[in-house]
């Protein structure tokens, strides 16, 4: 199993129409054969500078590699994550 995360900053206002439509966007990848427990947060924490991510596990790198080549995927990155996102990080886990 890998639990695949990203926690980010959104160039939009925050309760913005555009910061919706962001997450409208992202919950469509939900759809990808393979992504289970798929959840986008909103960060409550002052000790952490990122203000959302976005949460979903794999059964294992095979699917999680085909996520990351599906067309859905990829048009996400393209029309959104690389226009809208500020800074992020990339955490991916596998169970101890």
């Amino acid at each position: 199993m890998i639990q695949h995360s990203v926690i980010f900053n959104l160039k939009h206002t925050p309760g913005s129409t555009q910061e919706q439509a962001f997450f409208d966007a992202a919950r469509q990848l939900a759809t990808i054969p393979g992504v289970e427990q798929f959840v986008c947060l909103r960060q409550v924490s002052p000790k952490n500078p990122f203000s959302f991510g976005l949460s979903m596990v794999f059964v294992n790198q095979a699917v999680y590699d085909q996520y990351n080549q599906h067309p859905l995927h990829q048009a996400f990155i393209e029309q959104h994550w690389l226009t809208e996102v500020i800074d992020f990080m990339e955490i991916d886990y596998l169970p101890l």
